[in-house]
């Protein structure tokens, strides 16, 4: 008959900016000693607070089932997480609402057998030390390298008040469970980084103050080996190819509203504009998500993505492609100032993306094909990879429109000021999610 064995798993999970760069911790604790037994933590890339959360989870019933890897239902786990969403969801008090939220809820439930496991409420203060490995895994991200265990130097809350290896070496049988531990671990990683990549830009869950009552119970756990399938299957997309996308700094054009394509004067940034970049340039650098730079070849984006890659240490690639579109004969003009000398043929380019301005411009529709082209080339370059394109209003807006599935009327009504960003995330099967559109609070 298998001896009972008794732990508690302390898990959290947080995003800087929600989505943003996301990492998770949990630690596994024997509850007579306060001793901890294992620690997780990793950075995941750009996530939610609540994806990034139920990763701590999964990866502290993870650790506790590989520490005791023959106790079956013997085994009894105590989840403490001051996330109220997951810990109701999870207790099936509060529907999961979320279609692709589910799949993360599957997975946490699959790991023990339902009766095995308990789940509290505890405020934040009670989860200093889950939330401090999550904390040194996003730091980790943000540095470009992964959580070791050698980074975890705070001192613990612990009655032991040491810090722990990845998995420290308990007596008798938790010993032997610590190197399974690791490999479970690392598991853990790799089988739910697909589901929660697909969920980077979806919508939250509803706040964890509030939230849904309901009878049913907690997603159902599955036979080990039985394929999931239905809401519970995580779709297999792998990282995605994530484009983050920055228009240029301000000209001396910018303010002033005239058309400024790839057939002017090529105007250098403004003192505005170059204060701009240099914002943008501490931005990314604070974020630590970004790992290639690729810039239209126009001075202005040149002179943005220069600003941004001495603050990274990356190099610049050129890309033809991210150019402005050619305004031809409206080059350097108001709107107003090609209304009244052109407005025929204002006119009909407000009608049709096939139309050109005037004097052997560039159509919206032309503009739209080596966008396309350039989107199915960097996706395939930088797959499971950051990227970021520093380019202008026409080409932002239109891997904006592709990315939603928007008509060419659609690139009229949408706002882009000088610096913004937006971002853009493929998948392996090639759908897209825009995630942000004409973010500047990095300027203010």
């Amino acid at each position: 008959m298998s001896v009972a064995r008794q732990v508690v798993v302390e898990a959290d999970g947080g995003s800087r900016g929600n989505p943003g760069p996301a990492g998770y911790g949990a630690v596994v604790i024997d509850p007579a000693t306060g001793e901890p037994l294992a620690e997780a933590a990793e950075y995941i890339g750009v996530a939610t607070n609540n994806v990034a959360e139920y990763r701590g989870l999964i990866a502290g019933l993870t650790a506790a089932k590989a520490l005791f890897p023959d106790a079956g239902e013997a085994l009894r786990v105590h989840v403490r997480m001051d996330s109220k969403l997951v810990v109701e969801q999870m207790s099936g008090r509060w529907k999961i609402k979320h279609p692709d939220m589910k799949p993360l809820a599957a997975r946490a439930a699959a790991i023990l057998p339902p009766s095995s496991v308990t789940y509290e409420w505890i405020p934040r203060a009670q989860n200093k030390h889950a939330d401090r490995l999550a904390n040194e895994a996003m730091d980790a991200g943000r540095d470009g390298r992964q959580w070791e265990a050698s980074a975890s130097t705070a001192a613990l809350d612990a009655p032991s008040a040491r810090t722990p290896s990845p998995v420290q070496g308990p007596p008798g049988d938790q010993a032997a469970g610590a190197a399974k531990a690791r490999a479970a671990l690392a598991a853990a990683r790799g089988a739910a980084a697909p589901a929660a990549d697909a969920l980077f830009a979806l919508p939250e869950e509803p706040a964890e103050s509030g939230g849904e009552p309901t009878d049913a119970h907690p997603a159902p756990q599955q036979p080990a080996g039985t394929p999931q399938t239905g809401w519970g299957a995580a779709p297999d997309l792998g990282a995605p190819a994530t484009l983050v996308l920055l228009r240029h700094g301000e000209t001396a054009l910018t303010p002033e509203k005239r058309f400024s394509g790839s057939g002017g004067t090529d105007p250098e940034l403004s003192a505005v504009g170059l204060g701009q970049a240099e914002r943008a340039a501490g931005h990314f650098a604070a974020l630590g998500t970004v790992q290639e730079i690729v810039s239209s070849p126009l001075r202005r984006c040149r002179e943005t993505a220069a600003a941004v890659a001495a603050r990274l240490g990356l190099d610049v690639r050129i890309d033809e492609s991210l150019r402005e579109t050619d305004f031809g004969a409206w080059e350097g003009l108001t709107f107003g100032e090609v209304r009244e000398r052109y407005g025929d043929d204002l006119t009909a380019w407000l009608a049709s993306p096939d139309t050109a301005p005037t004097g052997g411009g560039e159509s919206f529709t032309e503009v739209a094909e080596r966008v396309a082209a350039a989107r199915d080339r960097l996706v395939a370059r930088y797959a499971g990879r950051t990227v970021l394109l520093v380019t202008h209003v026409t080409p932002i807006k239109t891997f904006v429109r592709l990315a939603l599935g928007a008509p060419p009327e659609a690139l009229f009504r949408m706002e882009l000021s000088a610096a913004s960003i937006s971002t853009v995330a493929y998948y392996g099967d090639g759908n897209a999610s825009v995630r942000l559109l004409n973010d500047t609070s990095h300027l203010r």
